[in-house]
């Protein structure tokens, strides 16, 4: 018997999934964008811990789809390949 409900964000690929489609919703000052902004929507607007925001964050940057800008105030997207691709957004393909 379970008394407690399953976490939507406790898998690492959910976390990341919904923090990149927040990104997209956000100001970008000079290719910044602002950790406060990210993190308070995740956490505050849809109830998820600061581990799960810790665990999509981390998946995101080990995946070479966002950095964190040499200040720490902000995460960028990295730049996109020589083929116009942002490293880890493209899903596998099966042979």
């Amino acid at each position: 018997m379970k008394f407690v409900k399953a976490r939507p964000y406790a898998e690492p690929a959910n976390a990341a999934a919904r923090l990149i489609e927040i990104a997209k919703t956000l100001r970008i000052d000079e290719g910044r964008m602002p950790i406060g902004e990210w993190n308070s929507t995740f956490i505050w607007n849809d109830k998820a811990s600061v581990a799960e925001y810790t665990l999509g964050r981390d998946k995101l940057i080990a995946d070479g789809i966002i950095k964190m800008h040499e200040c720490g105030g902000f995460f960028m997207w990295v730049e996109p390949g020589a083929d116009g691709q942002v490293p880890g957004t493209n899903p596998p393909q099966d042979v």
